[in-house]
């Protein structure tokens, strides 16, 4: 095979549906695969810890069948990696449920159809830390701890290519995998049909978020990668993008502490000696891209524990006055919160809209807010019942601030809601960290079926 393309037709499959449009403007161009990636750790943890997902099954049904419905008519194979939002086993599960359910439902010929888990049981992870094996944190997360571990209800293992290229060993016509790295999703495929490494996980990188390596902006839209055994290219599909120098070189910097290189189970992508040429008004070509194999194998692991339940307030301030003294306020409503409920055992989380809501404290406008503010109250506690009156106390004695100056008896926020509002439960992250495996398999255990009629 000299060429391969794969098209891509949403960076987050279900997160928002894809645009059929440029989709069907990818399919007709005749592509080798359909991919797409389907979690992320921008949600949040509470998806992994409470094992949901953060977007509607009627958006993620809707692509999915999109996208089983053109491969099976093309016969080409169909990969979906990260199933769910988060890649646990119930989201696998559910997904291959779907497309079990699609398969029956729209009479297809029958595929073989392949999946993996990620999660990893605790037990696992214990037996191997008093093995001696130390579990890493990255980004500032210390070595784990077995009692961060406890503390931690879910884990899932973050894949490469190895179970999605062992399917395709197999046959399979549909992949649904588990927690993955992005990039694997398209790498694989790549490298199943003998492609080079350096230009393999390049293809991943800058396929994973569909249209977002294409300009103008615009979300969902269907971009395709062709490889061969020279060269990436990159081609929007839709008519009003184009995959520029600019636009593709910058999604290498997307969401990189480093923009020259990105890591892997199993080694490093290294983007230092990337050459980027416009071919065509709509497609980038690139070279230089190397891949440096690990020595040794370490996976990175994602774990969220749960902190409480939690429920949300909202107030707004137009008093000029107010507005100049909300840190005042804030304070005067939660040491009203410590004195019904003590100094710990709960959280109470003030978020200001209009001052540094988005930023916090790297806000560099931080001392000069807006006229008029929002303010968001969390409140964290072990029951429904104390996270609700938590929440109303640090909300509505805001109301009642004792501030100098203040003459008034009207109170000097407003309410659009009486009541606070039951939110998700809180979850935080308990582990950012990877493990060493003597095999890039071992956390992945594949599965081979058949689907359809």
């Amino acid at each position: 095979m000299q060429h391969l393309k794969i098209i891509c037709p949403n960076g987050h499959l279900g997160f928002a549906p894809l645009r059929p449009e440029s989709f069907e403007i990818g399919i007709n161009a005749s592509p080798d695969y359909i991919a797409a990636d389907s979690g992320s750790d921008d949600v949040g943890p509470v998806p992994l810890g409470s094992d949901t997902s953060t977007s509607p099954e009627a958006w993620q049904r809707g692509d999915l069948e999109k996208m089983l419905l053109a491969a099976r008519r093309l016969g080409v194979p169909m990969v979906i990696g990260s199933a769910g939002d988060t890649g646990a086993n119930s989201r696998v599960d559910r997904y291959v449920a779907i497309i079990r359910e699609l398969a029956q439902q729209h009479g297809l010929q029958k595929f073989k159809l392949g999946y993996f888990y990620s999660e990893v049981d605790k037990e696992t992870l214990r037996a191997k830390m008093r093995a001696g094996s130390e579990v890493l944190g990255l980004d500032g997360f210390a070595t784990l701890t077995e009692s961060e571990l406890d503390a931690t209800d879910r884990i899932v293992a973050m894949a490469g290519v190895h179970p999605y290229v062992e399917l395709l060993r197999q046959g399979a016509d549909v992949i649904i995998g588990g927690r993955s790295s992005d990039a694997a999703v398209f790498a694989a495929p790549a490298l199943h049909h003998g492609f080079a490494a350096d230009r393999a996980y390049y293809l991943g990188k800058v396929l994973e978020c569909a249209s977002f390596c294409a300009e103008p902006y615009g979300g969902k839209e269907t971009v395709m990668g062709t490889i061969s055994h020279e060269d990436v290219q990159v081609t929007a599909m839709h008519p009003e993008q184009r995959c520029t120098i600019a636009s593709v070189s910058g999604h290498a910097m997307y969401e990189r502490s480093n923009p020259y290189e990105e890591f892997f189970a199993g080694g490093r992508l290294d983007m230092t000696h990337c050459h980027y040429e416009q071919i065509d008004p709509r497609t980038t070509r690139i070279t230089g891209s190397r891949f440096e194999p690990a020595v040794k194998v370490r996976v990175k692991l994602e774990g969220a524990g749960k902190v409480g339940e939690r429920y949300v307030g909202i107030c707004g301030i137009r008093d000029p006055y107010t507005v100049a003294n909300v840190d005042r306020v804030i304070a005067w409503a939660r040491e009203q919160a410590r004195l019904r409920f003590g100094d710990s055992g709960y959280e109470l989380h003030y978020n200001v809209y209009g001052r540094d809501g988005v930023m916090g404290e790297l806000e560099p406008l931080r001392d000069k807010p807006g006229h008029e503010l929002c303010v968001m109250v969390q409140g964290v506690a072990p029951t429904q019942a104390m996270a609700e009156e938590l929440t109303m106390i640090g909300l509505r004695q805001m109301f009642y601030a004792r501030l100098p100056d203040v003459k008034g008896t009207a109170g000097s926020v407003a309410f659009p809601l009486d009541e606070v509002l039951h939110a998700s439960p809180a979850y935080r992250w308990t582990l950012n960290h990877t493990v060493e495996v003597d095999d890039p398999m071992e956390l992945f255990k594949t599965h081979l079926v058949e689907a359809g009629i």
